[in-house]
């Protein structure tokens, strides 16, 4: 999680959403990656897609069997989708989207029997949260910066 964390903060750095997302296989870290909507503008630009992009990529697979994949926030539909279809064993989340999370808060899609079944485990790291609050806190006092909101 501390290097999905440093994703994270380099989302913050570049003015984007600090999300960063890891995946992981036999304690090999296959790929890395931060939101990116902002300067790729794309709203696919999400930290789990990319980072199963380039897992991927590296893996010369879309099949990311045995890999975990580890998230600073509860994944969205999209990604949630992505995580299944990609065949992600296992995916470790680190604070939770109570508006727009489907692992927990709003749906749960890791529970729908699908082909693929993913597992999940919620940390809850304080770290991940904070980052968060922070960036929106410091946006909602920018007036130039609400269009992210």
């Amino acid at each position: 999680m501390t290097i999905a964390l440093n994703e994270a903060k380099k989302a913050y750095k570049k003015r984007e959403v600090p999300v960063g997302a890891v995946i992981v296989r036999n304690d090999i870290v296959i790929s890395k990656a931060y939101n990116l909507r902002e300067h790729k503008n794309t709203c696919l630009a999400h930290a789990e897609i990319l980072a199963i992009e380039k897992a991927c990529k590296k893996l010369n697979s879309w099949r990311l069997d045995g890999c975990t994949m580890y998230v600073t926030l509860e994944p969205c539909l999209m990604c949630a989708g992505a995580i299944t279809q990609s065949r992600i064993e296992k995916v470790v989340i680190g604070a939770m989207d109570e508006k727009n999370g489907v692992v927990e808060s709003i749906a749960n899609v890791f529970d729908i029997e699908t082909t693929t079944k993913v597992e999940y485990e919620i940390q809850k790291e304080e770290e991940c949260s904070k980052i968060l609050s922070n960036f929106f806190k410091e946006l909602r006092n920018n007036k130039n910066n609400r269009h992210i909101l």
